[in-house]
């Protein structure tokens, strides 16, 4: 197809996620700024995008979904791992699991320790709070008036069961948190979701909805970016396929990858922009050498517990044709119960063991013992708990295997391959079954269906772990933030490329490592903060709002335990 020339815009942000989504809205604030906001996908206007209960279909649809699938991971036998990323206004906000979790206060000053200056706890704080419009109003943490509803969904009300979990980590020693986005996230509470009037809230409707009647914002959509276009270190536009016709496009000031972990590495790549071995195999001139795209890719893992429960309380009884249809017209005529909710209303953070500053275990508590396709799975009643560690010494990678942008990248996570991974998951299962065989739970603790009791040895949990463990799907750090002296950085830390002018990524694959829990929050965290970057403005002052810490974490795992010495 010909090539075609188009008008000049001063800022092209390539994607339209949970980070492009908010550039553009911060971006166009200013009228004289003409942005320009490209999506390979297509609309969100999907009834079952917006259902938060609908959860699993938009994810398993074509559609809405690029459908990534790794490579054979070498310590997981040789299975491949789905990657979903998300194919619509909002990206992966349109399809995930409405978690919202901003991460520990550790995760931020980790980023600075690794090069990202200036993103410390204090720092990233504010911009938590602009972006969020809290369910129960503003605090020292909780944002009152952003643009991102964030709720509780049904506030754990009509089921006892998310009750019964957070007692029985009480008594199994663990402290209870009101408010794990607050002042302490570790503990058993309620859990917060992207949700607001009953509807997912995705970056799509919170951020790009209000303002698309703005005159200096365009919105492509079916538009997929082939590559960067580069004037010696100068970027200067974008080639791309627009409803099917090959076009070039520039930029007056700057170009902004926020494609996500997976596809803004694969476009520096085609643009000429990584490791010149990678780059030569794929058939791509090396223009500007950066070893770090597509490397230190870092990923969630989980698995589930699940359990018979001894009372008919479970949302088993709701997985019927005729009780989804009860469930989807009341939300449809009233945006209200339990079409309006992801189901995962209480959950957890721990830390594996005595030594351990910071969570680094997550429980989600699900009222139902049901599979990812949203059908249940034992007959009668049951329930299940997703766990898993949160932060993992395994590094992946993302590489480009041809200059096509319509051929995948292929995506190594290498799981597992850190012998500390694998102890964590020794100790996630254990720790699990002690939180669930507490009194709390006696009234409704049946059998073991999954791993089954017989899975106890540390060979035994290894191999069951290795056969069953499923991501949860956080892929980040594939355009890693750190300063030029950091060979392996890709952006610095006001998220521009290394060596060039007039490019940034903005994006989680800028994060350094990956955060304690859903990495949506602090993606649009990161991008609300380099939007004040971009646009030259002062960065919101620093917060002193406190982060609790047991004061004896060298000492014990948890509150209710005896300390101990660690060597």
């Amino acid at each position: 197809m010909p090539i075609v020339s188009e008008a000049d815009w001063d800022y092209i942000i390539v994607g339209a996620g949970s980070a492009g989504c908010v550039l553009a809205n911060r971006l166009t604030e200013n009228g004289s700024n003409r942005v320009l906001l490209l999506e390979a996908g297509g609309s969100d206007k999907n009834i079952l995008i917006q259902m938060p209960t609908a959860l699993s279909y938009p994810m398993a649809s074509e559609t809405y979904n690029w459908g990534y699938l790794s490579d054979a991971e070498p310590a997981l036998d040789g299975r491949q791992i789905t990657c979903p990323r998300g194919k619509a206004l909002g990206g992966t906000s349109s399809i995930n699991g409405m978690v919202y979790v901003r991460g520990h206060s550790c995760d931020f000053e980790e980023w600075e320790a690794a090069g990202a200056k200036g993103w410390n706890y204090a720092n990233c704080l504010p911009y938590f709070k602009r972006s969020e419009s809290w369910q129960f109003g503003a605090d020292d943490y909780r944002g009152g008036d952003g643009p991102l509803g964030v709720g509780g969904g049904n506030n754990m009300t009509g089921n006892p069961l998310y009750q019964a979990f957070i007692d029985a980590g009480v008594e199994a020693g663990y402290p209870s948190t009101d408010d794990y986005n607050g002042f302490r996230q570790e503990g058993f509470g309620p859990m917060h979701m992207t949700v607001r009037g009953g509807i997912r809230e995705s970056t799509g409707r919170a951020y790009l909805d209000p303002i698309k009647s703005r005159a200096n914002l365009t919105v492509w959509k079916d538009a997929l970016v082939d590559r960067i276009v580069l004037e010696g270190k100068q970027a200067v536009g974008v080639v791309l396929t627009h409803t099917g016709i090959r076009k070039t496009i520039s930029a007056k000031r700057e170009i902004i990858l926020s494609a996500g972990s997976i596809a803004s590495p694969a476009i520096l790549q085609r643009s000429g922009i990584g490791a010149p071995e990678i780059l030569s195999k794929a058939g791509v001139e090396t223009l500007h050498e950066l070893p770090g795209v597509g490397e230190n890719l870092q990923d969630h893992l989980e698995i589930y517990f699940q359990f018979r429960c001894k009372k008919p309380v479970s949302l088993n009884s709701k997985l019927g044709l005729f009780s989804k249809l009860l469930i989807g017209m009341r939300w449809f005529f009233f945006k209200s119960g339990l079409g309006a909710t992801n189901h995962f209303e209480s959950c957890a953070f721990i830390r594996s063991d005595a030594g351990v500053k910071s969570p680094d275990i997550q429980y989600h508590f699900l009222p139902a013992a049901m599979r990812y396709d949203g059908t249940p799975s034992v007959k009668g009643h049951g329930f299940q708990v997703h766990v898993g560690p949160n932060k993992p010494k395994s590094r992946g990678h993302v590489q480009i295997q041809s200059a096509d942008p319509a051929a995948a990248p292929r995506i190594k996570f290498n799981y597992m391959q850190h012998p500390d991974d694998v102890a964590k998951w020794r100790q996630c299962i254990r720790l699990t079954r002690e939180i669930i065989a507490q009194p709390a739970m006696d009234a409704y603790r049946g059998e073991e269906l999954q791993p089954g009791l017989d899975v106890a040895t540390d060979g035994q949990i290894d191999e069951w772990v290795k056969d069953n463990v499923e991501s949860a799907y956080h892929p980040c750090g594939t355009c890693k933030m750190g300063p030029q002296s950091d060979a392996m950085a890709v952006v610095d830390p006001e998220c521009q490329v290394i060596g060039l002018d007039g490019l940034r990524v903005v994006d989680a694959s800028v994060f350094p490592t990956v955060t304690n829990g859903n990495i949506n929050a602090p993606t649009i965290m990161v991008a609300e903060r380099a939007s004040d970057m971009i646009l030259g403005q002062p960065l919101l002052p620093g917060s002193s709002a406190p982060s609790w810490i047991d004061e004896k974490w060298q000492m014990r795992q948890r509150e209710g335990e005896p300390v101990r010495a660690v060597n």
